[in-house]
């Protein structure tokens, strides 16, 4: 089974860059059309999903080192 459009998408706002602050959160409210604190419920879901991993393993592989490193500061 596939990834949804809307999965999908999420993962590929993910491997942009943006400008300055607040332009990330500019860009999921007017592209995806949600609120910034959804977007990152549905991104940490993605991270423990192996469909995900098998679409974009670059960017999961990141982003999950990024959620451990944060963890362990804590």
């Amino acid at each position: 089974m596939e990834l949804g459009t809307r999965e999908q998408a999420i993962l590929a706002l993910e491997r942009r860059s943006f400008p300055g602050p607040g332009a990330k959160e500019r860009a999921i409210r007017e592209e995806l059309d949600l609120s910034p604190v959804r977007y990152y419920q549905l991104l940490n879901a993605l991270l423990d999903d192996e469909r995900a991993l098998a679409h974009d393993p670059v960017t999961i592989n990141r982003l999950r080192r990024l959620r451990e490193t944060r963890r362990t500061e804590r």
